[in-house]
């Protein structure tokens, strides 16, 4: 027995375990894996065109009923800035003269789109069960157009007054998301990242100040953090490292490596690869030009210059210029025969731990 179900009555999932929206190595064949394993399938939606959202739905839906999550950052598009980038292409031209690249030479614009009318009217059109956001919530009137759709809306907290805020603004569920967590920051309110808190002690204290169903996120790898986040009166857990170790994880070869290797416990934030807060393993760039760096444009568009040197070393096998997204807990995480195999296992063991707390 689950001590907690209010998740799994408000979503109408079997298990408790939300598969976290991971753009760039999630796409339909996972969601699909662990929405029919009885947890919640997320599609993140933030890198795809809206023909591609549009395209992994159909295929979600021809393949699983059940319940799945589509999510959506809600960054406002930022200012040009010609000095910045200026500033950005100077700090980054050695590499390109080390790898035999022009620093003046053209690259492409970073692709993160903002929840929009496009993006809401697909959501009208495919009407999932569940919709997420990041960085807060779009405006008003999309808000209520994805409400009117029928979809539970979720969206991340990292601070309390983040939730509040959220629960204030109509969310039907908090994520707590926790300094471990891999990938971007959903921080909204601030930029303050020295006042960030870790899960477990994120988590009780949303608990304890909203009145909607909290979902802890962040460093949960197996079963043991599912029941220590249950314990502190979370009714679900969002998972996304974990889920990097399974075939369906569409990774880079450096990425998979990284995550299999000496160094996947060295983890650290960085704005260098989107302009924005995010947690990864750490590289050569994050070594040498910041973690953190005031150069760095605004999200999203810092990933743009960088788009060369990635193509560019990742063909000779190097990490050294991409995004290895990781949580702190990587060296938790074993290989899954598939999502599916995963969440089952996740939920298996998490209930024999609940029951070896009762006996």
């Amino acid at each position: 027995m689950w001590p907690n179900n209010r998740i799994r009555e408000l979503l109408g999932i079997e298990l408790p375990i939300i598969q976290a929206p991971m753009a760039g190595p999630v796409f339909s064949d996972m969601v699909i894996e662990v929405a029919e394993a009885g947890g919640l399938g997320s599609l993140p939606c933030a890198t795809l065109s809206a023909e591609q959202v549009r395209d992994e739905l159909a295929i979600v839906r021809q393949r699983t009923s059940r319940p799945i999550n589509l999510n959506f950052f809600c960054h406002a598009p930022p200012q040009p800035d010609a000095a910045r980038e200026a500033a950005w292409r100077k700090r980054l031209a050695p590499y390109y003269l080390e790898a035999g690249l022009d620093p003046a030479g053209p690259f492409p614009l970073s692709n993160r789109a903002p929840f929009d009318d496009t993006l809401c009217g697909i959501v009208e059109e495919f009407r999932p069960e569940i919709v997420s956001f990041h960085f807060g919530l779009p405006e008003r009137d999309l808000f209520d157009r994805v409400k009117a759709a029928g979809a539970k809306i979720l969206s991340s907290a990292t601070t309390v007054e983040e939730a509040r805020w959220l629960e204030d603004h109509g969310c039907d569920a908090i994520i707590a998301q926790g300094f471990e967590a891999g990938g971007h920051r959903g921080i909204f309110l601030d930029d303050d990242l020295s006042t960030q808190m870790g899960t477990f002690a994120l988590v009780p204290q949303v608990v304890d100040a909203v009145k909607v169903p909290v979902i802890a996120s962040g460093g949960i790898s197996d079963a043991r953090g599912i029941v220590a986040a249950f314990a502190l009166g979370a009714a679900a857990v969002q998972i996304g490292t974990a889920y990097l170790f399974t075939p369906q994880a569409r990774l880079s070869p450096p990425h998979r490596l990284a995550l299999h290797g000496n160094d996947a416990g060295k983890t650290a934030l960085t704005n260098l690869f989107t302009g924005r807060p995010a947690r990864g393993i750490v590289n050569r760039l994050m070594r040498e030009v910041g973690p953190i760096s005031d150069s760095a444009p605004a999200f999203p568009t810092a990933g743009g210059a960088l788009a060369p040197l990635r193509a560019k070393t990742e063909k000779e096998g190097s990490g050294d210029f991409m995004s290895l997204w990781s949580g702190q807990a990587a060296k938790l995480c074993r290989d899954a025969p598939s999502a599916g195999d995963l969440t089952r296992a996740l939920a298996s063991e998490a209930l024999r731990g609940f029951g070896r707390l009762a006996a």
